[in-house]
């Protein structure tokens, strides 16, 4: 008789509106994925033919690009890098920047609350893997830890973003490390994608600092265990 009292109470913490909007949203998301690889126009097959499909767009495709960056952090594993470094070559590494930044933003808050609302197991369902913060050196080390692998190509948003959430940092601490984490990182790119229509020189010079970056910090965090990392970020 216990059991049977205790379980509406169970699927009364289970269905609620928190929980039911998060999965409304994971399924806009789903439809807003795949109506970008079949509907939308966008050409994803490579950096060239995004470029040209998001011109062929106008005006809305901005408002397509955004999205699309969104859609990218909160269903994942789809790629942003390639397209944030081609925005660069549509409107310029400044705006595009700009534009860079609210989509991956808006797309790793959403995250955030999605990780906070329906837990680790949603997101292992979700992502095939989870990923969990150790709360044991405070919320303020932790919001360096977000600024730090948003800041660095060292991991995923993503799986940084769904992670914040499911150890149940504070928003406005994690907000404003995801913010000026993401700045410096996305216009790095958009300047990247831009060099190749400015000249080859500063082209290659941007990507040899990318990719030092993208090869040297992971090297160093698992051999060295910079910025503590292993000790505070636990992928399942």
């Amino acid at each position: 008789m216990r059991k049977f009292r205790k379980s509406p109470a169970r699927l009364n913490t289970l269905f609620t509106l928190p929980n039911a909007i998060a999965l409304a949203f994971l399924l806009l998301c789903a439809l807003a994925g795949w109506w970008f690889s079949t509907q939308s126009g966008l050409n994803l097959s490579s950096v060239d033919a995004f470029v040209v499909s998001i011109q062929a767009l106008g005006n809305w495709g901005i408002f397509a690009y955004i999205a699309f960056l969104v859609v990218a952090i909160v269903i994942g594993p789809i790629p942003s890098t390639p397209m944030t470094m081609a925005a660069g070559m549509v409107w310029g590494p400044v705006t595009a920047g700009i534009y860079g930044v609210v989509g991956l933003c808006l797309g790793s808050i959403a995250a955030y609350w999605i990780g906070r609302t329906l837990g680790r197991s949603a997101v292992k369902v979700l992502m095939g893997k989870s990923i969990h913060f150790s709360k044991h050196r405070g919320e303020i080390y932790l919001g360096w830890i977000v600024f730090v692998t948003h800041l660095l190509p060292v991991m995923p948003y993503d799986l940084v973003s769904y992670g914040a959430g499911i150890s149940g940092l504070s928003f406005p601490i994690f907000a404003l490390a995801n913010l000026f984490g993401l700045i410096p990182n996305t216009l790095l790119l958009t300047h990247m994608g831009a060099a190749f229509t400015i000249g080859w020189p500063i082209a290659i010079l941007l990507a040899v600092v990318f990719l030092s970056l993208f090869i040297v910090l992971p090297w160093g965090i698992k051999r060295h265990n910079w910025f503590g990392l292993r000790d505070t970020i636990h992928l399942e």
